[in-house]
């Protein structure tokens, strides 16, 4: 074999990715290995009328094909699934489908690992914050962090799936020095791009009414710690105004204290033409940035931009 697959999860089969997976086929042109059920992927291919041949591979990976779907079957019939809504009847798939991928990139060299959407609420149950940290578990990972990106801006939560009231508690100068340091690695070493950083504070207007204030206990710390590491790093800025066109256009990436702060503009600037991007693992992961999406599960009406901006990230910049 003389080309490098991507691994792609198919992840909550009660989602809308083996749609988009399979509206993204004509665009992608690179071989892929899928891992999720052949009775899904063929439910789908005749309900929407795709002429897609798919090649379903052996224990060993040996007879992957350049040119179609290379299948690693997950048995959908071991499993009792809900046909309305997303339950935890799908978990075992799911553990199951991440379980062989990470066999698969174990064993033969891959450019990456991209997952369908997971229900947070169903299959993580509390257990982990997302599938970042899910991930950061099985692999032996410390520290993950997400970075949704786009070529002209990228956004990193400090935080990621957690209640805002717990987000103060979480903030310290050295666990942002050290996710700070894996970005700027990750545009040094995979972009070819010495990074410009934006740091938000936590409170409205970077001040702290009472109590501890995060802000020049720790956040500044750790600004004033990495420009002397020369990394070019500026902060922090109130959230509400650091989106603002004229001010976001100096920088490569927004590092924020919690999800939303950060997401909720990116996605506002950028829709779906954004990927979330796991650094630290031992491997490049992707995430298409949208969610299961059940509302429009069937309808064959959602836009699959995500998933194709995901793979030609792979393509473009994994070694």
């Amino acid at each position: 074999m003389n080309f490098n697959p991507i691994v792609i999860v198919g992840g909550e089969p009660q989602s809308i990715f083996i749609e988009i997976l399979l509206k993204s086929i004509k665009k992608i042109h690179h071989p892929i290995i899928l891992v999720s059920s052949k009775s899904l992927l063929i439910k789908n291919i005749k309900k929407f009328n795709y002429s897609i041949r798919f090649n379903q591979l052996n224990k060993d990976f040996t007879n992957i094909k350049k040119n179609e779907i290379n299948l690693v079957n997950i048995d959908y019939k071991k499993f009792s699934f809900s046909k309305k809504k997303i339950t935890t009847e799908s978990n075992k798939f799911i553990e199951s489908s991440f379980n062989k991928a990470l066999e698969i990139i174990d064993k033969i060299k891959c450019i990456g690992l991209i997952n369908g959407p997971i229900s947070k609420k169903t299959f993580l149950k509390g257990k982990y914050n997302g599938i970042t940290e899910y991930l950061a578990k099985k692999t032996g990972t410390k520290n993950p962090v997400m970075l949704i990106y786009n070529p002209k801006l990228s956004v990193s939560p400090f935080t990621t799936h957690i209640p805002l009231s717990e987000v103060s508690k979480k903030i310290n100068k050295k666990l942002i020095i050290s996710k700070i340091k894996k970005i700027s690695k990750f545009y040094k070493n995979v972009l070819k791009k010495k990074p410009i950083f934006a740091v938000t504070g936590l409170n409205p207007h970077c001040e702290s009414f009472k109590g501890e204030n995060k802000e020049k206990k720790e956040i500044i710390p750790a600004i004033n710690y990495l420009k002397k590491n020369k990394i070019s790093i500026y902060g922090p800025y109130a959230s509400d105004t650091i989106f603002l066109k004229e001010n976001i256009k100096k920088f490569d990436v927004v590092f924020g204290m919690y999800h939303d702060q950060v997401l909720g503009p990116m996605k506002t600037l950028y829709g779906f033409k954004a990927i979330n991007i796991t650094l630290g693992l031992p491997f490049l992961r992707i995430s298409p940035d949208h969610g299961p999406n059940i509302q429009m599960l069937g309808k064959n009406k959602s836009d699959p931009s995500s998933l194709i901006e995901s793979i030609r990230f792979l393509k473009k910049n994994a070694n």
